[in-house]
């Protein structure tokens, strides 16, 4: 193995402050996202679509809207969007498509508010965040042939960002209607929404769209 002479070791040094010197400000001692966090705008807003869907292969997914999370303690943005899932819902129901409920651990089914209530003996399954995780739901959806899921429910940041991503790597084609999903915060729905509209994968699989603008 060959000795690296001295004059080699001062041209590999001044080689290297060169570098050192081209590079940005800053570029040797990066700061982290946490150290940068105030100074960072937010992006701008996904664009709304609108989505026709075809009722013999779309379902709706009921997520996690019981009576523990949706309440003006906990998540009182989440009491606003039961009146748009409500009237998906009957529309669905009008039309005979799929729905399909989630609780999550320590909540049962029972628990879900009356107004979004499931009828009819509506499958249903019981997870974390992730709905696709230790249960058989996507059984359940392809089972009936189903190729899009509309999803809706609490949280943002939990239920719907994780079930919608996992479909949408998974294959369904993902429709989400920004004012059928809620949060405790107006950020957490904010980063849920530019996840699902910008994630890899992810994104070419979702639709973000508004109950209003969705057509059967």
């Amino acid at each position: 193995m060959k000795r690296v002479s001295g004059l080699a070791k001062q041209a590999i040094a001044v080689a290297a402050f060169a570098v050192a010197v081209a590079l940005p400000s800053g570029a040797l001692d990066a700061q982290t996202i946490i150290d940068e966090w105030a100074s960072v705008p937010a992006p701008p807003a996904p664009a709304l679509k609108a989505a026709k869907l075809e009722p013999q292969t779309t379902a709706l997914l009921v997520l996690d809207l019981v009576k523990q999370g949706c309440n003006n303690e906990r998540r009182p943005r989440c009491l606003a969007t039961i009146p748009k899932v409500e009237k998906l819902l009957a529309e669905f129901r009008a039309k005979n498509m799929m729905v399909v409920y989630s609780t999550y651990p320590s909540t049962k089914l029972e628990d879900t508010l009356p107004q979004v209530a499931p009828k009819g003996g509506e499958p249903s399954v019981n997870a974390l965040a992730n709905k696709f995780v230790g249960t058989d739901l996507e059984k359940i959806l392809k089972d009936k042939g189903i190729t899009t899921v509309v999803v809706v429910g609490a949280a943002a940041h939990g239920a719907v960002l994780y079930t919608g991503s996992d479909a949408a790597m998974r294959g369904f084609n993902v429709v989400v209607p920004v004012d059928g999903m809620s949060a405790e915060s107006l950020y957490a729905e904010q980063a849920a929404a530019w996840l699902l509209a910008n994630a890899p994968t992810v994104a070419q699989k979702v639709s973000l769209t508004k109950s209003d603008m969705i057509t059967y």
